[in-house]
């Protein structure tokens, strides 16, 4: 599923949209009447949240997108689109192309604010509140690493993100939420927002130390340190993998003792 830094990145690249008055259509039929709705009329905003999207246009409409397992956007250059484009949003030069998203529908700002309002902060976003992440995390009844993949205790972590980010804190996932102390959080919080911040520049989570000018280059299998490796990229010792919270979890003991 792509992660929050996906969506932040995506809403930074359709600024491009942003002031345009956009042709909105959906030729797979499944947003006929929001396309409708849409239609010519200017695009004010485009923002990211965790990992939901939310265009907001002239006249007091807007679309949420969540992408889910499958969802993916597309940018294209006049290219007639495919048919099973739910929502395409497109000017005179430029036209993004949404595709199999598990969410694709109008909402208005009372929804939106809703939305947000049942989420954990979002470490992306300008004033999120650590000290709000680390009550909820603390207060889960179960492992930290389910706790983080929580989207009601922080917005954005998928499950990259929490082999990776646990990883470079040196926090055990399967360590009790409850048992983690203000410190070890604020260090945990640190490094997620710097990988999601770096993951947003680079479009893909690269969180293994990498030489001057390869980033772009770097195959994500050697650039990740336990994420679907079979050992530490730190230390050499054997990888354990287990399910956490219904998804593949993955740390190194030595690495991340507890």
């Amino acid at each position: 599923m792509p992660e929050g830094h996906l969506l932040h990145r995506l809403a930074r690249d359709q600024q491009e949209l942003v002031g345009e008055e956009l042709s909105a259509s959906s030729p797979q039929g499944r947003f006929a009447y929001g396309a409708a709705e849409l239609d010519r009329r200017s695009l004010l905003g485009v923002e990211a949240y965790g990992k939901h999207l939310h265009h907001r246009f002239a006249g007091e409409r807007s679309v949420h997108v969540h992408l889910g397992m499958q969802g993916k956007w597309l940018r294209l250059l006049s290219t007639p689109p495919r048919p099973q484009v739910r929502l395409r949003l497109a000017t005179l030069a430029v036209a993004w192309d949404l595709i199999a998203p598990s969410a694709c529908t109008l909402i208005d700002d009372a929804g939106w604010s809703e939305l947000v309002g049942r989420l954990g902060p979002d470490p992306l976003r300008a004033g999120a509140d650590a000290g709000r992440a680390y009550e909820a995390l603390t207060a889960s009844t179960g492992t930290v690493g389910a706790a983080v993949v929580d989207q009601t205790v922080i917005a954005g972590v998928g499950n990259v993100l929490r082999a990776e980010g646990l990883f470079l804190a040196g926090i055990h996932p399967s360590r009790p939420a409850s048992s983690i102390d203000r410190p070890s959080f604020d260090r945990l919080w640190r490094v997620l927002t710097g990988l999601m911040r770096q993951s947003v520049e680079d479009g893909r989570i690269l969180s293994a130390p990498l030489p001057a000018g390869t980033r772009a280059t770097a195959r994500e299998s050697e650039a990740r340190m336990v994420y679907k490796q079979a050992e530490c990229r730190a230390c050499g010792t054997a990888v354990e993998v287990f399910t956490l919270a219904g998804r593949t979890a993955y740390a190194c003991p030595a690495c991340q003792p507890g």
